[in-house]
């Protein structure tokens, strides 16, 4: 494998079907996301799985995650998850993923797993054996004329309970709240994080809170303050309307990039500083 540019872009990119394996500094925690960009080759049947178990493809100990650029049928791509038997558990396809960068994502908490592609979810099992080590395993096809592609790999801990957090430090920066770029829109993935704020200001009914929305500095500074005004917005209203929170305990503010947690000169620290933050009123 190597580093490239490609598309204005750097990608670590394989030539011949291979594999690689994230070393991580302890064994994943009942609730984890991996997030990663990807491009797969154009073949009758090709395939990326992500094992979290410290097992390879080959010993099928427990289920994987699977991801299918083209099934070679139609126009879709597909992705899922397949248990150690090689059964599938649940799978669900998407459109517009073949030959050009997709993201995934994966949301596992306990045995419950969901599966997104370009912000479609994909598969969602409540019985998931995932396992878990303490690296994420990668195998994939390419070939010289159908390189694979991979960026932005990023694996996040699901952390201690909100209201813990927030009863201890005054505020948490949420791990799973996502907009469509440049928008105010909220993805569907963003459902889990959304129910369990939903539910802690349900069991805590004194708690009130001020939802800060903040972005990276991409853009000028005007622009992101409304943006992250109308996203703040967005998931007071969420609150407000899908889990019936009495809208007085509820505020909304935008901070732009005014306070960003770390440098914004990677994908990684953007992504970082573009966030919702709870603070305790």
């Amino acid at each position: 494998m190597e580093v490239a540019e490609w598309k204005g872009s750097r990608w670590l990119r394989a030539t011949t079907d291979g594999q690689f394996e994230i070393p991580l500094p302890e064994n994943l925690p009942e609730r984890f996301t991996v997030e990663f960009e990807h491009v797969g080759v154009a073949s009758s049947y090709p395939h990326l799985t992500l094992l979290f178990d410290g097992t390879r493809e080959d010993d099928r100990k427990s289920d994987r995650i699977r991801f299918l650029t083209w099934d070679g049928n139609n126009d879709k791509s597909g992705g899922g998850v397949f248990g150690g038997d090689n059964n599938v558990r649940a799978k669900g396809s998407v459109k517009g993923a073949q030959g050009v960068p997709f993201s995934a994502r994966v949301m596992v908490d306990g045995r419950y797993a969901k599966v997104y592609m370009n912000g479609t979810r994909v598969a969602n099992v409540p019985n998931a054996n995932l396992g878990r080590a303490n690296k994420i395993f990668f195998h994939f096809d390419a070939s010289e004329d159908s390189p694979a592609y991979f960026r932005n790999i990023r694996v996040a801990a699901g952390g201690r309970k909100l209201y813990d957090a927030i009863a201890e430090k005054g505020r948490v920066a949420t791990q799973g709240i996502y907009f469509d770029t440049g928008s105010d829109r909220i993805r569907p993935e963003s459902a889990p994080t959304l129910k369990e704020i939903g539910e802690m200001l349900t069991e805590h009914a004194d708690l009130k809170l001020a939802i800060e929305g903040h972005t990276d500095n991409v853009g000028s500074a005007e622009s992101n303050q409304t943006l992250s005004e109308k996203r703040a917005e967005a998931v007071r209203q969420e609150l407000i309307s899908r889990y019936g929170i009495d809208a007085a305990r509820l505020a909304a503010k935008g901070l732009g990039s005014t306070k960003p947690v770390g440098p914004n000169d990677s994908p990684e620290g953007r992504q970082n500083n573009r966030r919702v933050e709870l603070v305790k009123m």
